[in-house]
């Protein structure tokens, strides 16, 4: 196919869309479907541009707006108990990431791959964290280490442990069921294939099996992390009094008042969010288009 053919055909398919009649869930061709789209992006986003705005906003007063300025974001970060924060909560979240997404990983594989009894009942209790209210998790990890006699006085990493293993606890359950999403597509012929060449199983996995999971393993990557960042209500209960992330942070700010430097730091979460995000999203599309270069120089 020629490059005049390639372009022709793409200037004559949204004409070609135009004549078709709207599908049921057309929404870009119905405007009572577009109206409510556009409130709900509305509400979600518009509060967060108030707040990233407002965080460069020359006043204490949080509702007032006298003018531009980056004073409060060099006030974030000469924040020491802020900044010791938002460390704890990047260190927390990369461990939660690394072992959320193993545990993840394997429990979906091994749901997948293998019969044995209980099965069933088994992947009930692995989904049951998603299911049972935030609050009702905080208080129920709060009185487990409280009753084995979790000691407060640990340095530093060690005392983010207890966090980390509540985090892991509430969030491998979603990495398993995106990596169990993306088995439900594989072809088990390829595992059989490469066994009849002579691969082994360590050797399948890692050649076949993985490759084919790594979208799904950097989406529960970024949910486990993004999870674990942001959580309040579970770290707010296994928290010791010597601990604290950046979300009980800015609590514990807003609790007196909503100052700029608040809105600062909320910002700079959020950034963080959209900056992991992108980054996710390259990947996962550099991992899905390098079959398709491989499969072309071919």
């Amino acid at each position: 196919m020629s490059v005049s053919d390639t372009s022709a055909n793409t200037t004559t398919k949204p004409a070609l869309r135009r004549k078709l009649p709207p599908g049921p869930l057309d929404y870009s061709r119905r405007w009572w479907m577009r109206l409510p789209l556009l409130l709900v992006f509305f509400f979600l986003y518009a509060p967060m541009v108030v707040l990233v705005a407002f965080s460069f906003n020359d006043s204490k007063r949080n509702i007032v707006w006298q003018g531009f300025t980056t004073d409060y974001y060099v006030a974030a970060f000469n924040n020491t108990e802020l900044m010791e924060a938002f460390v704890n909560s990047l260190t927390i979240a990369l461990m939660n990431t690394l072992v959320a997404t193993l545990l993840g990983t394997l429990v979906a594989i091994a749901l997948w791959r293998f019969r044995f009894p209980g099965r069933a009942g088994f992947e009930g209790l692995t989904a049951l964290p998603i299911v049972i209210p935030e609050i009702c998790m905080g208080v129920a990890m709060m009185a487990f280490f409280a009753r084995i006699g979790w000691p407060t006085d640990l340095p530093w990493p060690i005392n983010l442990v207890k966090i980390t293993i509540a985090h892991i606890a509430f969030s491998f359950p979603f990495v398993a069921i995106v990596v169990r999403a993306r088995l439900a597509n594989f072809d088990r012929a390829q595992e059989e294939a490469s066994t009849d060449l002579g691969a082994t199983q360590w050797q399948s996995l890692r050649y076949i099996l993985l490759p084919h999971l790594r979208p799904a393993l950097i989406a529960g990557a970024l949910i486990a992390f993004t999870l674990s960042l942001d959580d309040f209500v579970i770290t707010f209960f296994t928290a010791g009094p010597n601990t604290i992330t950046l979300p009980v942070k800015i609590f514990s700010m807003v609790r007196f008042s909503v100052t700029p430097e608040v809105n600062a730091a909320s910002t700079i979460l959020i950034l963080i969010t959209i900056v992991t995000a992108t980054l996710a999203m390259w990947l996962q599309g550099r991992s899905l288009m390098h079959p398709l270069r491989s499969r072309d120089t071919e």
